[in-house]
């Protein structure tokens, strides 16, 4: 087991991408989140040793987001910082990085986070418009620029959305909603299961925000205090009511799947011996992680395989484990994979494994609700996992955790974290 301890950790507010967070950069947004986690962990920035943060698009203004953040939040320039892209898992990626780095002795005090601005992912131009505008930015002279520009037509300026570029896997083809209508038909999963899997994520993180549960992982942004995506009001006649988004026939709407959201988490990770040294508390310690590939098409699945090798790395059972996170990127991979990890025949066809990982305990599974009503910023959702897991497991006096989320292109992640 590892002794890597997370000793603090905070998030920005989660918000629907164009919404109330459009206006603040991705760098802006994790300068936000470390600057907060180290004044609520009692840290200067100059005790920083490195800085890693997990990002999927990076912006085009802010190359290697992890600096920049890290500048911009006083770290000094002498301390390293890069950034790190597993696509859906990048913010665990910068935390088990950081753990890496901490093994090898290369750091002491890390901030590892994750960060995405999904309102500030750019419009592109297609190829054909990309070539007549370096043409014209070449042309010599006003008969060059003219005759560049007559060739000009209607279709060059339609702007291809960079968004939808990388929701698509560019191997099988299929954007991430498609490969949850596949969990949906290989699991016989039914529309209304989704949604009654959907409202459950609202009602349970509305409860959470009443209870000022959220409220102790999120530093406000001017008057942005909560989570945007929570709805009150959510009803199953309103979930039957939206047409099913990627396919005409399919199941999966835009009220069971999560929304494309902007947002930053950040921890402050330390070796354990350290923390305990210095006589300090920390959140929790990552003991264990594991990350596992699978069918891009069925990417969804990437929770059962990864949490398949971690439960074998460490000799632990589901049993063992007191609270789950695991993402709702859509009610159907959650569904899809609480199936996978009870069946027997899968676990022996597709795990290698004699018997089932065993049930999933629907009382023990987010139950502060997930992404379909939190939110999915891409590159922090890893993090913010963690960060409300390890809240959740020591609001209870509880002891080990399972965060695990699926990844596109056919990955899964799965980390095992423990309170004292």
């Amino acid at each position: 087991m590892l002794d890597i301890a997370i000793l603090e950790g905070i998030r920005t507010p989660f918000a629907k991408a164009y919404g109330p967070l459009a206006s603040v950069s991705a760098q802006e947004l994790g300068r936000i989140a470390t600057t907060a986690v180290l004044e609520r962990a009692g840290l200067r920035p100059d005790q920083v040793d490195q800085v890693v943060f997990g990002n999927v698009a990076m912006p085009p203004d802010a190359a290697n987001i992890a600096r920049v953040i890290a500048l911009l939040s006083g770290i000094p320039r002498d301390r390293i910082a890069h950034s790190v892209q597993r696509n859906c898992a990048s913010g665990m990626e910068a935390l088990t990085t950081a753990a890496q780095l901490i093994q090898l002795g290369e750091a002491r005090t890390i901030v590892a986070g994750g960060v995405e601005s999904m309102s500030r992912i750019p419009l592109l131009y297609n190829r054909e418009a990309t070539e007549l505008y370096l043409r014209l930015g070449k042309a010599k002279n006003w008969r060059q620029r003219l005759g560049t520009l007559l060739r000009f037509r209607p279709r060059h300026f339609k702007p291809v959305l960079g968004v939808q570029l990388g929701l698509t896997d560019p191997v099988c083809g299929l954007i991430m909603g498609d490969t949850a209508e596949n969990l949906a038909r290989d699991f016989n999963l039914s529309r209304q299961e989704q949604d009654v899997f959907a409202l459950e994520s609202h009602h349970r993180a509305v409860e959470a925000q009443k209870r000022g549960v959220l409220a102790e992982e999120i530093v406000p942004i001017h008057t942005i205090h909560e989570d945007f995506g929570p709805r009150k009001d959510q009803t199953m006649e309103a979930l039957a009511r939206l047409k099913p988004f990627f396919q005409k026939n399919g199941t999966v709407t835009v009220g069971n799947s999560c929304s494309i959201t902007d947002g930053a988490a950040a921890l402050v990770v330390m070796p354990g011996q350290a923390v305990r040294a210095e006589g300090r508390r920390p959140l929790g310690y990552l003991r264990a992680y594991a990350y596992a590939g699978c069918d891009p098409s069925r990417m969804g699945l990437g929770p059962v395989f990864a949490t398949s090798k971690l439960l074998h790395k460490t000799g632990l059972s589901l049993r063992d484990i007191d609270r789950i996170e695991l993402n709702e990127a859509f009610a159907a991979v959650v569904l899809a994979n609480e199936k996978a990890f009870a069946s027997q025949h899968f676990a022996r066809e597709q795990l290698g494994r004699n018997s089932a990982l065993g049930e999933i305990d629907r009382h023990r599974l987010n139950v502060n609700g997930g992404a379909i009503a939190l939110g999915h910023p891409v590159g922090a959702t890893g993090t913010r996992l963690v960060l409300t897991l390890l809240k959740e497991l020591r609001r209870h006096n509880l002891h080990r955790g399972l965060a695990t989320l699926c990844v596109g292109g056919g990955q899964g992640a799965a980390l095992l974290v423990e309170t004292e």
